[in-house]
């Protein structure tokens, strides 16, 4: 197995859940990882969320499904970048 890569999903349905999401990945391989977003205040899907699998089954995983209508959405799927440290939040 070689290694991980951490995938970014945009754009996902509301209804969406993450044994859709390891479904839908698991046809490209191993999927070791499924992280959906959910609104702290609210509960409510933010409509992204992050994929951990194999570099292999990843590339061939954000080929064929970015640019994908699933659900009446259309996906958003490529390689997850560190944004780096995130600035504190202020708290007025």
């Amino acid at each position: 197995m070689s290694e991980p890569v951490r995938l970014y999903l945009g754009n996902l349905p509301a209804v969406m859940t993450v044994a859709d999401v390891r479904d839908l990945f698991a046809g490209y391989g191993e999927v070791t990882a499924v992280d959906l977003i959910i609104d702290q205040e609210t509960g409510a899907p933010r409509g992204f969320g992050f994929v951990t699998m194999d570099k292999e089954a990843a590339a061939r995983a954000v080929a064929e499904l970015d640019g994908l209508d699933w659900h009446g959405n259309v996906l958003r799927v490529n390689e997850s970048h560190d944004r780096g440290a995130r600035p504190p939040r202020r708290s007025w």
